[in-house]
């Protein structure tokens, strides 16, 4: 049952989780075809945009969101330019950090992600950092800081949420495990959007654990899209899904879930649903051919921006 949220609310939703969805398939496919175009390893955010783009929607622009190795759906869920996004992936002159950062550290101050980190926790205490700040600044921004559940092994996560507590930050720490029981859109908006109000009076810091099934495509070395381009029919009908990963994408897949939840309790037609697939697939593809087109940075500027403040 979908909690009380507006039905343009619920589609704006689903549209940032497919563009997720769509962008990441994009990187994937960037390592198949491409020799060379991502270099080293990389990670995907498939399988955990309810968490994300709920969250980031019950957030304002001022707001500060701190990311992980898989920041590229955060970004995107921030209200990140997916063609900025896939450029930086690939390290073009056109992407959010100008080629510089590359799969595992995109990062857009002007969206309130000041910085992500591939290192399990590293930005914990960054996130605590900021939200100290805030409450210094007496502004009203929440900062929310997602991870991983392997981060709760790191004694950073203990320092922050110590600290945290201790002086009462504006911070939500929100934990995406990776379980098997599906996060619901909905819900975790309802959350988030309760959350930031009591931090922003002062009675924060909050923990969330966010519960996702793992996408089987993340099981190897490097992401692979182990049952093609995601079909959004399959919310109906999985049966075209090869045996091996059906049920993930029957039970397990959020975009599939919500899609489905709001046919049955949202007064969303399918046809709907697909028209709002093919214009963000569209979209996507557009971002897509930016990047690929776009320069490489000039060598010459390699020592470029290595100071705050300064392009030289």
């Amino acid at each position: 049952m979908l909690p009380q949220i507006s039905r343009e609310k619920q589609l704006g939703i689903l549209r940032k989780m497919l563009m997720i969805r769509r962008a990441e398939e994009h990187v994937i496919r960037f390592n198949e075809d491409y020799e060379g175009l991502i270099r080293g390893h990389f990670h995907v955010y498939i399988g955990q945009e309810a968490t994300g783009v709920s969250v980031c929607e019950a957030l304002t622009p001022e707001d500060y969101v701190f990311s992980t190795h898989r920041n590229h759906g955060h970004v995107i869920a921030k209200g990140g330019d997916p063609g900025r996004v896939l450029a930086e992936i690939i390290g073009r002159e056109t992407g959010y950090c100008r080629g510089r950062a590359g799969t595992f550290h995109v990062a857009a101050p002007d969206l309130g992600i000041i910085h992500t980190s591939a290192i399990v926790g590293g930005c914990l205490a960054l996130a605590a950092g900021a939200a100290f700040a805030s409450q210094v600044q007496e502004s009203k921004a929440v900062t929310v800081v997602f991870f991983g559940d392997g981060a709760m092994e790191e004694g950073v996560f203990y320092e922050a949420l110590n600290m945290a507590k201790l002086w009462q930050l504006p911070l939500i720490f929100l934990m995406e495990n990776n379980y098997r029981r599906v996060g619901r859109s909905g819900t975790i908006y309802k959350t988030t959007s309760e959350l930031a109000r009591r931090t922003r009076a002062g009675e924060g810091p909050f923990f969330v654990e966010a519960r996702t099934h793992p996408w089987p495509g993340n099981e190897g070395a490097h992401p692979k899209l182990v049952a093609g381009s995601t079909n959004i029919d399959w919310a109906w009908d999985a049966a075209a899904v090869p045996d091996a990963v059906r049920s993930w994408y029957a039970e397990g897949d959020p975009v599939l879930i919500f899609a489905r939840e709001l046919v049955k309790d949202g007064g969303v037609g399918r046809d709907e649903i697909q028209q709002l697939d093919a214009a963000v697939r569209k979209e996507a593809d557009e971002a897509a051919h930016f990047a690929l087109e776009s320069p490489l940075p000039d060598p010459q500027d390699a020592v470029k921006f290595a100071y705050a403040g300064r392009e030289s």
